[in-house]
């Protein structure tokens, strides 16, 4: 299909999707990780402009380390390179690597070290910082300013109207994910319920956001409860993957009713927040009659949905909290270990078998709260993570990707077994040090867990 072929029929959606399905051999890990940019000495959010701002960052990123700047309306707001690799702004600022196409984890982990030393090189002589939490742990939403792209005005024009944490979400979150591929709608349909089932599990592991504006929110991962209440339409854990009905063609049927956010002509955002792609489809979108999507429009809307698993041509996993770079490097390998090998991709549909839609659910929502406390099907949290963790080893061990020290991949689970052989998550962690060593002083977190 060309990119600007008209699309008319849901099938010609569901056949592109189809189109990511690919080889074994050609499976590939692509990691993507966002943070958050501070001015050292007062420790506040990094503007735009300025000095000491994000485009700054861009800039000395592009001219030290020879990545191509991408420009919206004359003004930097992403970097890439010709392998795919990109650094993209979220919505506060918030700097988003999301890597090249790789075949191991070792390779994925050395792309992480590189880019956060490029980063630490171009950081420090302008006096910035950069840390890895899953939710800003000292500024208000007043404090960040928004990024100069048009499709972030859309968005948070939309966002109160369909919920009370978008604009936290948009502004105030910071995450970890990985994008995998599959090899039919088969597997798909196992790699989506297996993630999916099992997304709060990494949630627990990964939980980094205890803190709210400079004091504990009762909360482990607030950045996973602030996706509860961000906009139903589009979010959450998909009740009906479970389905017998599960494949391409239903992902599809979900997504033409999630509203839209914009239409993309000639570089120009058009705002038609709310709007059925369905109509857009039939020729019948307001402001748009007698036009039809291309699949670039397709693309687009396809990146405006946040459940806690994604389809696109590939599955992305959405659970986990930013960290620092052990985890960074732990997420990649916690879920190829448990997807990219047969048995333990068995083994966690075994797994997750039996949990109703009430019980995946109230775990979704207690791990944000409770971590690995969190209880589902007779077992805790910590207990299945334990499970996972050896699953996943195995799995890694199975696929026979060796560095040169002769070690396989699973030794980059070893940040995970570390907080279930601790019993406490990250969050608690920097929660039991801001009760002792901070002496309430949240903003320690800067100058203990920056890169």
């Amino acid at each position: 299909m060309h990119p600007q072929d008209v699309l008319t029929r849901p099938q010609q959606l569901a056949d592109w999707l189809a189109s990511g399905s690919r080889p074994k051999s050609e499976w590939r890990i692509g990691t993507e990780h966002e943070k958050f940019g501070f001015c050292s000495e007062t420790l506040k959010p990094l503007p735009y402009a300025g000095p000491r701002g994000i485009r700054a960052m861009l800039e000395g990123l592009a001219e030290r380390f020879d990545w191509e700047i991408v420009d919206e309306g004359g003004l930097p707001i992403a970097l890439k390179k010709p392998d795919g690799c990109t650094i993209t702004l979220e919505p506060g600022g918030q700097l988003e690597l999301s890597g090249a196409l790789l075949d191991n984890l070792h390779e994925t982990c050395s792309e992480v070290n590189t880019h956060l030393a490029e980063v630490r090189a171009v950081a420090e002589p302008l006096n910035i910082g950069f840390i890895g939490l899953g939710f800003h742990p000292t500024a208000r939403r007043e404090d960040i300013e928004w990024m100069p792209k048009a499709r972030y005005v859309i968005m948070r024009n939309y966002m109160p109207q369909v919920g009370s944490m978008g604009l936290d979400m948009m502004k105030r979150t910071c995450t970890v994910q990985v994008n995998l591929d599959f090899g039919s709608e088969a597997d798909m349909v196992a790699k989506f319920r297996a993630s999916l089932a099992l997304q709060p599990i990494a949630t627990a592991l990964f939980a980094n956001s205890p803190f709210v504006e400079g004091k504990p929110s009762g909360f482990l991962s607030y950045r996973s409860q602030v996706w509860t209440d961000t906009d139903r339409d589009r979010t959450g854990m998909l009740p009906w993957v479970f389905e017998q009905s599960m494949g391409f063609e239903r992902y599809v049927d979900w997504m033409l009713d999630v509203p839209m956010y914009f239409v993309r002509r000639e570089g120009r955002y058009h705002d038609v927040a709310g709007r059925s792609f369905r109509d857009f489809l039939a020729g019948k979108l307001p402001g748009f009659e007698s036009q039809y999507p291309t699949l670039a429009d397709w693309e687009d809307h396809l990146t405006t949905a946040f459940p806690e698993v994604r389809l696109k041509r590939f599955l992305e996993m959405r659970g986990a909290d930013g960290g620092p770079w052990r985890r960074l490097c732990a997420l990649p390998a916690f879920w190829v270990g448990l997807l990219y090998d047969e048995a333990s991709l068995a083994a966690c549909l075994d797994i997750s078998r039996g949990w109703t839609l009430e019980e995946r659910q109230q775990l979704r929502e207690d791990v944000a709260r409770i971590g690995l406390k969190a209880r589902i099907g007779g077992k805790t949290v910590r207990e299945l993570a334990r499970e996972l963790l050896d699953l996943a080893r195995a799995g890694l061990a199975r696929r026979q990707r060796y560095n040169g020290a002769g070690d396989h991949e699973g030794g980059f689970l070893n940040a995970l077994e570390d907080v279930v052989d601790r019993g406490t998550t990250p969050a608690e962690v920097k929660l039991a040090a801001f009760e002792t060593r901070w002496k309430g002083d949240v903003r320690e977190i800067f100058r203990e867990f920056a890169y």
